[in-house]
């Protein structure tokens, strides 16, 4: 089994018991404290009125049997406030969104992997324009139901990596993307690495966002851009910090 699939999670967002949408989201932890991190606009959209209280998960509980799963519930809201992190820079908000998870409510048997802080690219690395990334998700939902894992699509780095495209603090991937995409880890292969990051042998570069499109773009004539938007994962180390 690859590790890395075990780093993400389907994610489903309910109002009170009505479900509302799928998305994807991945687990990281720092300081023995443990966060399921994807889009903000997952957690709420005042565009388009989506306002869940509570996301729920499906967590691997037997290590043994990927088959077995169970469903872990997320409150959004703890007397009527938010729960959830999110940030913003000198260009507005970030579509990035980390909430604690309480360890002590999972199954102990529960069965997964984490990035921390040691997988975020560090200053000496250089990413290359056009390298090979990889989006971990469920789009529209769509996953290995009998398993419970996410399916990867490929992708490659469309704007120069650690320049913020447009002013804004996420870079652009080139890949075939979907609704319930939002909040999945854009990664790629470690060349190299510490001993943290042996179980995952992955750089944690991004949290994709949405699909990228030109407002001017003819709908019948112009094909659409298959471009994306990945918010730089360093924001983590702002939404985890104590």
């Amino acid at each position: 089994m690859d590790s890395l699939l075990l780093t993400a999670a389907r994610i489903c967002t309910f109002e009170q018991q009505w479900l509302r949408t799928n998305a994807s989201g991945f687990f990281f932890e720092r300081d023995e404290r443990l966060f399921l991190v994807t889009s903000r606009h997952v957690m709420k959209d005042e565009q388009s009125r989506h306002l869940p209280d509570r996301l729920e998960i499906e967590l691997h509980n037997d290590s043994e049997n990927m088959a077995k799963s169970t469903g872990f519930s997320i409150p959004l809201y703890h007397h009527g406030n938010p729960v959830w992190r999110q940030g913003v820079d000198s260009a507005g908000a970030i579509d990035v969104a980390a909430i604690e998870i309480d360890r002590s409510a999972m199954p102990e048997s529960a069965a997964y992997h984490a990035f921390n802080p040691a997988h975020l690219l560090n200053a000496r690395e250089h990413i290359e324009i056009g390298a090979s990334l990889l989006i971990v998700g469920f789009p529209l939902g769509f996953h290995d139901t009998l398993h419970h894992m996410p399916v990867v699509r490929q992708a490659v780095l469309a704007s120069s990596f650690g320049l913020r495209f447009q002013g804004q603090g996420y870079f652009l991937t080139d890949a075939r993307t979907h609704r319930g995409t939002s909040g999945a880890p854009v990664v790629m292969r470690a060349t190299g690495g510490t001993s943290k990051q042996d179980a995952l042998p992955w750089r944690l570069l991004g949290v994709h966002s949405s699909r990228l499109d030109v407002g001017t773009r003819d709908q019948v004539l112009d094909e659409a851009l298959g471009l994306n938007c990945a918010w730089y994962a360093d924001i983590l180390l702002t939404l985890t910090a104590t």
